[in-house]
């Protein structure tokens, strides 16, 4: 089974080694094929606390670290 990876912009950093990605993807609406921006939220592990609010970071799943965090950072794409 493939690893998940994706990628998100940090929209928290207020957290100790966590940080909250905002991940969005564009879907077509079912019935009336509009284009709807859906916006999924995950808190991922950063260990050395290095994003910012604001950074695109790709991030990885990964076993449960906490009762929330099933991800983590992987690398800080832009600032």
């Amino acid at each position: 089974m493939a690893i998940k990876e994706t990628i998100g912009k940090v929209t928290s950093d207020k957290m100790h080694k966590t940080i909250t990605v905002a991940v969005t993807k564009k879907v077509a609406h079912k019935k009336y094929n509009k284009i709807i921006i859906k916006t999924n939220k995950y808190y991922a592990h950063d260990e050395k606390n290095e994003c910012k609010r604001g950074d695109v970071v790709k991030i990885q799943e990964t076993r449960p670290i906490s009762k929330n965090k099933r991800w983590k950072l992987i690398s800080k794409i832009t600032k």
